[in-house]
């Protein structure tokens, strides 16, 4: 669920929108293709999203200008047995691929059942909930995964990082309520999160970052730190501690990879890390699966049976009657009204640096022009 601590003048969408279109369009990004990016790019923001969403150009620039990221790449069929297919989304952006795969999982599962399509030479896609989304909205389940280009895990019992932060979504359409959307990190929390909270200068809650030693960190200069530029320390499996779990995030974390990277080609960080030659791309992999629920079901029985349920969660006593109790999705959804209707948050210090990105890119600044 959506944890959101960014503060700033807030933008209007569109105006958010048409920022990025102009910083990947001066970079050369087909127009296609940077309409899908941008708008799921901004989706991303809106839901509260803010590690995955427009701060992400930072990183996409060093990646463009290292000539890691080929942005006027078009993705290619390399497989195609039926209900699966395998693409290759050429070194590019990951989230044209992405759209493009989750979209022919759904066509696959209309006509199959289920769907599954792989990714494999790509980068960054953004939010794992965004194609999980797109399947609900279509009327399927849909289960995404992907491998990741950082190595910030630490595992169970271990002092360096092995493994990524390795995102599992899944979404699945109801009837009479919105689709239910877990969109998670298989690390106590997202390394871009980190990153946001750097931003913004807030610390860090307790059991998100150790160092070296296995000690906590709630600096978040120094989290930062030891999340994207140090060798030692890192983010916390999912549970946390061993005592607490952290074994069920580091296998997780692992089955993500098995499907998001071992099955489909792509490359394993560590290894990739220790081989990998200037300028040659971090061949990111995702994987995509669509179920048809008809192909279960009668027509509507599932959406019915679902309503059912997250009608009993939404009925649950709260513990605080402030604070109903939702199912995953729904806080995403009500950030995206609020911003909708108020703008997304840009911090001064995001501020400045997409200023200077546009001034490297020849791109037209157009968050505050007046500022």
């Amino acid at each position: 669920m959506a944890r959101n601590v960014t503060t700033g003048r807030r933008i209007p969408a569109e105006t958010l929108r048409a920022q990025i279109l102009a910083v990947l369009g001066a970079w050369g990004m087909p127009a296609g293709h940077a309409a899908t990016t941008a708008e799921i790019m901004v989706e991303t923001d809106l839901m509260g999203i803010d590690s995955h969403g427009v701060s992400m150009l930072m990183a996409y620039e060093e990646g463009v200008r290292e000539g890691r990221i080929r942005l006027a790449a078009e993705p290619k069929p390399l497989r195609d047995t039926g209900p699966t297919a395998l693409l290759d989304g050429g070194d590019g952006l990951g989230h044209p691929v992405s759209a493009m795969a989750m979209n022919l999982a759904v066509d696959k599962a209309k006509q199959h059942g289920i769907g599954a399509v792989g990714v494999v030479n790509s980068h960054h896609f953004g939010a794992a909930g965004a194609y999980a989304r797109i399947a609900a909205a279509r009327g399927m389940i849909g289960l995404v995964t992907s491998s990741t280009r950082g190595v910030s895990l630490v595992p169970t019992r271990g002092a360096m990082p092995v493994l990524g932060t390795n995102p599992i979504a899944f979404a699945a359409p109801a009837g009479r309520n919105p689709p239910f959307v877990l969109d998670m990190a298989t690390t106590t929390v997202a390394a871009n999160k980190v990153k946001v909270h750097h931003l913004n200068d807030a610390p860090l809650p307790e059991g998100w970052v150790i160092d070296g030693a296995g000690q906590g960190v709630t600096d978040p200069h120094e989290a930062n730190a030891l999340v994207f530029q140090r060798p030692e320390g890192g983010i916390t499996p999912l549970g946390g501690l061993e005592s607490t779990g952290s074994a069920k995030g580091y296998g997780l974390a692992m089955m993500v990879h098995i499907l998001a990277g071992t099955l489909v080609g792509a490359s394993f960080s560590p290894i990739r890390n220790r081989t990998q030659k200037p300028g040659q791309p971090h061949n990111i992999g995702h994987f995509f699966l669509a179920l048809d629920p008809g192909a279960f079901r009668a027509p509507g029985d599932f959406a019915a049976d679902l309503d059912d349920a997250l009608d009993v969660l939404h009925a649950t006593p709260p513990a605080d009657p402030a604070e109903p109790v939702l199912v995953a999705g729904e806080p995403e959804d009500r950030m995206r009204a609020e911003r909708l209707a108020h703008g997304v948050p840009v911090p001064e210090s995001l501020d400045a640096l997409i200023r200077g990105i546009c001034d490297r890119a020849g791109a037209p600044y157009l968050l505050r022009p007046n500022a």
